[in-house]
């Protein structure tokens, strides 16, 4: 007995004969579902918002909209989407399914519930949702990065003081991208930002800023110049050269000297010592017999100066 199609008296979803050749052609189950899912929404969202509504990880959903841009069905994107359209949006359905069919995933939602001494709300648990889900990290590397947001706060601001999750998913964010998506590698980056937030007053204090704690934006700077090789004493000589010219720290200027430095190859002191040494103007330079020659004339015109 042939089968028969079941309506469900839902919204009808419409596409052209077109639009399903296209799709049976390419033989993509992934871009079809995609497809589908965007027709529902008329086409209000960004494709991969819908990776928490199909329960499909960051790959998967960009492999699908890829194969939907080449087939001409997603008009190709001007600029690159931007970080807040590209989190995928999780319902209460999603993150009850998961709570209860994940005990890792309920381990998680507990221990971060007593990190950040709070009951997490649906949204919270979405955020969680999307960094394990959509961005692929495993539940130990979400609860340290929880971990590192919440002592980096406590830090800057305080003990009491804990982040929003939204902090907790931008900083997530940056680690897919620095590709920390295992223990061993956060473990690693964890060890580097522990040493280089262990020697920031150092530069501090080349910096003749005493002993506070440097503001984020001042953060930027020093971890930028650790990134390129310098070191407490060649910032400070980089501080030594704004103020003799701005006649106060302008980190704009200070930061260009150290670019200019670090472009040249110097970073140590006797690096930039020896290599950031105005060039001699062509005028100033003479040989030793030209030096001798000068003396002669000069002894002369005194000598007749005298009679």
């Amino acid at each position: 007995m042939p089968s028969c199609l079941v309506h469900t008296g839902d919204e009808s979803v419409t596409l052209s004969a077109a639009t399903v050749k296209r799709l049976l052609d390419r033989g993509d189950g992934d871009a079809a579902l995609l497809y589908l899912a965007l027709l529902r929404r008329q086409g209000t969202v960004p494709p991969r918002s819908l990776a928490g509504e199909l329960r499909w990880d960051r790959g998967r959903i960009e492999a699908a909209e890829t194969a939907l841009r080449e087939l001409g069905l997603v008009a190709p994107a001007e600029t690159p989407p931007a970080p807040a359209e590209e989190r995928p949006v999780y319902q209460r359905a999603d993150v009850a399914e998961r709570l209860e069919h994940s005990k890792a995933f309920q381990a998680l939602t507990r221990q971060v519930e007593v990190k950040l001494g709070k009951k997490l709300t649906t949204p919270d648990v979405g955020i969680l949702l999307g960094l394990t889900d959509y961005l692929g990290l495993p539940e130990g590397v979400v609860y340290l990065l929880v971990c590192h947001c919440v002592e980096r706060v406590q830090r800057r601001f305080g003990e009491g003081r804990r982040p929003g999750m939204k902090q907790i998913e931008k900083e997530g964010y940056a680690w897919a991208r620095m590709g920390i998506d295992t223990q061993a590698a956060a473990d690693a980056y964890l060890r580097t930002y522990a040493q280089r937030q262990g020697v920031l007053p150092q530069y501090m204090k080349a910096l003749q800023l005493g002993d506070r704690p440097p503001a984020p934006s001042e953060e930027k700077y020093i971890l930028t110049w650790q990134e390129m090789g310098f070191g407490p004493e060649a910032v400070a000589l980089a501080y030594d050269k704004t103020v003799l010219k701005c006649h106060e720290l302008k980190w704009a200027y200070c930061n260009g000297i150290l670019k200019k430095w670090n472009e040249a190859g110097l970073h140590t002191v006797e690096e930039i010592q020896a290599g950031d040494r105005p060039a001699a103007r062509r005028g100033d330079q003479q040989s030793p017999r030209d030096t001798e020659t000068e003396m002669r004339r000069y002894m002369q015109e005194l000598h007749r100066n005298r009679r």
